[in-house]
């Protein structure tokens, strides 16, 4: 715990990000035991958006599998209870659907953020079973012909749910190769209605392995799309690394051999961002967080 807290002050310095020691040692204290354990997955993540400067996220999967992380959250005081739909929506998850794992999302500066819930390669979701939960956002349901006519309506991986900005991403596996054509990149975003993509969104997104959409409580439009690419060499893929992201990719530490990185491009109706992913420690055939 104080040899991750250490390299995330670090990291946030170099970044020009402030890490405040009251917000950061709470999460790790309270999930020692997961951080400790062989199996964990921890990764870093920053993002171009507006939403997103001035903050440094750090994910992990927690251990035990069976422990709820949002209950455990409420109990150390990590976030606040919530009558909101969002509050109830991973209990109703967890009754209907087999959950094989969880994952945890904080900032160095805003704190207990997201849950992941982690479905097994070989046992994807149905859309219309999570999109039929009570507490889900209507949207999912309202975009379900859309995400079916593309061939999404039972690849269900992950689902993530950030409470304090009230959203809920689907994270979709086995993408259907057609999904990650320029053609189809351009029409998808076209019927959701966001933005143009640029050049460089459409190089990356066709070398996607995964796509996710977040929704909310408040309107039927998909919120934004994420297209996201896994290497190892960023000077890979087919874009022009942004500055911010170059300087986090030199800032952060990583263990073992090789590096590992996620990189993103999210396309919104107010234009496009980018975000990267870095593990910091990582187990093969782990789920990505981003």
């Amino acid at each position: 715990m104080a040899e991750l807290y250490a390299v995330l002050r670090e990291s946030a310095r170099q970044l020009g990000v402030p890490c405040a020691r009251d917000t950061v040692l709470p999460v790790l204290t309270a999930y020692e035991d997961a951080l400790a354990h062989d199996a964990t997955v921890v990764a870093f993540r920053v993002a171009t958006g507006v939403r997103h400067v001035g903050e440094l996220d750090c994910r992990f999967t927690t251990h035990p599998k069976d422990r709820d992380p949002y209950a455990f959250a409420l109990s150390k005081g990590l976030t606040a209870q919530t009558e909101h739909p969002v509050g109830s929506l991973l209990s109703e998850i967890q009754g209907q659907c087999p959950i094989d794992s969880y994952g945890i999302d904080f900032g160095v500066v805003g704190g207990f953020k997201k849950v992941y819930a982690f479905f097994t390669p070989d046992d994807l979701q149905d859309l219309s079973k999570v999109a039929g939960l009570p507490s889900m956002p209507r949207s999912l349901a309202d975009n379900a012909d859309f995400f079916a006519s593309h061939g999404l309506a039972d690849r269900v991986g992950v689902i993530g749910i950030d409470y304090p900005h009230r959203t809920v991403n689907i994270y979709f596996n086995d993408v259907p190769s057609e999904c990650f054509k320029a053609k189809t990149i351009t029409s998808m975003l076209g019927e959701m209605g966001m933005a143009e993509p640029s050049e460089q969104m459409l190089g990356l997104s066709q070398e996607a392995f995964g796509l996710y959409a977040t929704l909310n409580w408040n309107s039927s439009q998909i919120e934004r799309i994420c297209y996201a690419v896994t290497t190892t060499d960023l000077t890979s893929l087919p874009v022009q690394i942004e500055p911010e992201i170059e300087r986090f990719v030199r800032s952060v530490p990583y263990g073992g051999d090789d590096r590992k990185f996620v990189y993103g491009v999210a396309s919104s109706p107010e234009g496009e961002y980018y975000k990267i992913e870095s593990h910091y420690k990582w187990q093969p055939g782990a789920m990505d967080f981003i």
